[in-house]
C-alpha cells in the first residue's frame, strides 16, 4: 500500500470514528435531557453559565442569534432556573443569572455528563493529549468570516428547531409560541407532564453554597 493510499484510508477511518463519536455525544446529551425533563439546549446554556453573563455573551458562546437566546432565557426563567438582572456597569444590558435551583441543576448536569461521555474511559494523560489534539485541529481549521457566520446561522437554526420540537411545536412556527404553550413551572423548578404528574429536574440537586 502506498503512502497516499494509507493516508486516504486513515482519513476515511478518522471521519467515520469522529462521526460515531459526535453521534454518541449527541445521543448521551439527548438521553440526559430526557432524564431530567429539560430541552437539550438547556444543557449547553447551563454548562456555559458559570457566572452572571450578558445575554449577548451567552449567545456568542452558544453560537445562537439574539432571538433564540431570549427564548432560552425566557424558558429558564419560567422554570425558576435563572433570572434577568441589569448589568452593574450598564443598565441597558441584561445579565442572566442562575438561581439556586439553576446552580443545582448545573451541578447535576456536569456530574452526569462526566459519567456518560466517551472520554470518561481516558486517564488524565490521555485526556490532556486528546484535548491538545482537539485544540490544535480547531486552531488550524478556522473558517473564513463569511463561512463561519453562515455555519453559526445554520447551527442556531438547528438548535432553535430542537427547542421547539422539545416543546412539541412545529419548528417552522414562531418562537413566541413556545412561551404561550409551555407548561407553567411549579415551585422549585418542577413542571407538570402531559400525564398530570409533576416531575422536577432540580428536586434532587444540591444548592450552590
Amino acid at each position: 500500500m502506498t503512502g497516499q493510499s494509507r493516508r486516504d484510508e486513515q482519513n476515511a477511518e478518522i471521519l467515520e470514528c469522529m462521526s460515531d463519536l459526535i453521534g454518541r455525544v449527541i445521543a448521551h446529551g439527548a438521553q440526559l435531557a430526557q432524564k431530567l425533563g429539560i430541552p437539550a439546549p438547556f444543557i449547553k446554556a447551563l454548562h456555559t453559565m458559570d457566572c452572571p453573563m450578558a445575554m449577548k455573551e451567552l449567545g456568542k458562546r452558544m453560537h445562537c442569534d439574539p432571538s433564540f437566546v431570549t427564548l432560552v432565557a425566557d424558558m429558564l426563567e419560567k422554570r425558576g432556573l435563572a433570572r434577568r438582572e441589569p448589568h452593574p456597569a450598564d443598565r441597558r444590558v441584561k445579565n442572566i443569572v442562575l438561581t439556586d435551583d439553576g446552580w443545582g441543576l448545573k451541578h447535576r448536569l456536569e456530574t452526569e455528563i462526566a459519567a456518560r461521555m466517551p472520554w470518561r474511559t481516558l486517564n488524565d494523560d490521555e485526556r490532556a493529549q486528546f484535548l491538545a489534539l482537539i485544540r490544535k485541529m480547531l486552531s488550524s481549521d478556522a473558517l473564513p468570516a463569511e463561512e463561519s457566520q453562515a455555519a453559526q446561522a445554520q447551527a442556531s437554526q438547528a438548535v432553535s428547531a430542537a427547542v421547539l420540537a422539545a416543546a412539541g411545536l412545529d419548528p417552522l412556527g414562531g418562537l413566541e409560541d413556545v412561551l404561550a404553550t409551555s407548561t407553567p413551572a411549579s415551585p422549585h423548578g418542577a413542571s407538570t407532564g402531559s400525564d398530570g404528574e409533576v416531575s422536577s429536574a432540580v428536586s434532587e440537586t444540591p444548592t450552590r453554597s
